[in-house]
């Protein structure tokens, strides 16, 4: 490990007033004498109180940064945060999430994961959890395949080469080599990052031992939103890059158009009602089961959780696709 050398650990933030405050402070309790690191909110305009509690935690900080992300969105920012504080000095960035709470060896774990792989990226699984009844059962959800489809950073207990996972550690001159993040995506930005890493060569480790705790959407309409974003955000890279979606992300958009095709042929003939009808049986069992695993009845939360999941990702990924069909 190298002492002189800096570290940029960047949180993008955007009306976070309930969360940037426990995050900062778990981040600045990790820091390690170790390893020098500079602390940045990239902040995309906030109005809820978000920019008065990051300037509260500044006067106590000394590498604590406030810096105006005039673009708003997650990936320019970082860009731009990059290019404004990155020096010769500069070895990496740490991506952090105004969202999530961090171990206090989290930064220098990352940061000798990073240099102990040799790797242009390490990432991170998530232990998802909730502050209301709501965010809970979508925190237990998402950590199953039913909510995630198996991806590996999603609660995953093995390290290893992926393909993609949560952004955690960054090595700059590659970050660079690749053009960072692409400024005009609002959703995804990690995932289509990733891509253009690997192609160039990169390798992408997840450090299962290095975990984050994410909180969710504390309601159906955030979550929902959320996820529509996502769907939008993976048709546009597939779009981009001409991939081939995989099978686990197809799953949804296959189930909500065949849902919606079996609803008007019911009009017809009433048993093509039977698919939407065990999609809504499934949901509820699986509502059910999580109410009984966490004791609570919002547990029940879980099935219109998981239905936001599934359905507004499938609808923003097949919106997203047929608008760019049209242009």
């Amino acid at each position: 490990m190298t002492p002189e050398k800096e570290w940029l650990v960047i949180v993008p933030a955007l009306n976070e007033v309930r969360h940037i405050g426990p995050c900062l402070r778990s981040l600045l309790t990790g820091q390690s004498s170790e390893v020098r690191m500079r602390l940045i909110v990239a902040d995309g305009g906030s109005e809820d109180g978000t920019r008065a509690i990051v300037k509260d935690l500044m006067a106590s900080n000394a590498n604590l940064h406030l810096f105006d992300n005039r673009e708003r969105l997650q990936s320019a920012g970082i860009n731009a945060a990059v290019a404004a504080y990155a020096g010769p000095m500069t070895a990496g960035i740490i991506r952090c999430d105004a969202h999530a709470a961090y171990p206090a060896d989290y930064l220098l774990a990352v940061v000798e994961s990073l240099e102990a792989q040799q790797a242009a990226s390490v990432v991170v699984p998530m232990d998802s959890t909730g502050d209301t009844g709501f965010g809970r059962a979508a925190a237990w959800v998402v950590d199953t395949p039913f909510g995630s489809g198996g991806a590996a950073h999603r609660g995953g207990q093995r390290s290893g080469p992926v393909d993609h996972g949560h952004h955690a550690g960054m090595d700059l001159g590659w970050f660079q080599r690749i053009g960072g993040y692409d400024p005009a995506f609002s959703h995804n930005e990690d995932a289509e990052y990733d891509h253009r890493l690997r192609e160039a060569g990169g390798t992408i480790w997840l450090d299962a031992g290095i975990r984050l705790t994410y909180v969710m959407r504390s309601t159906w309409g955030a979550l929902a939103r959320q996820y529509w974003n996502y769907g939008r955000g993976r048709a546009r890279t597939v779009a981009k890059h001409g991939m081939r979606p995989r099978l686990r992300q197809m799953i949804p958009v296959l189930n909500l158009a065949g849902m919606i095709v079996c609803a008007v042929v019911s009009l017809f003939w009433p048993p093509a009602i039977l698919w939407p009808l065990a999609y809504l049986a499934t949901l509820l069992a699986i509502a059910v089961f999580c109410a009984c695993r966490l004791r609570r009845v919002s547990g029940l939360w879980a099935g219109p959780a998981l239905m936001a999941m599934h359905n507004a990702w499938a609808a923003g990924f097949i919106y997203q696709s047929a608008r760019r069909s049209r242009i």
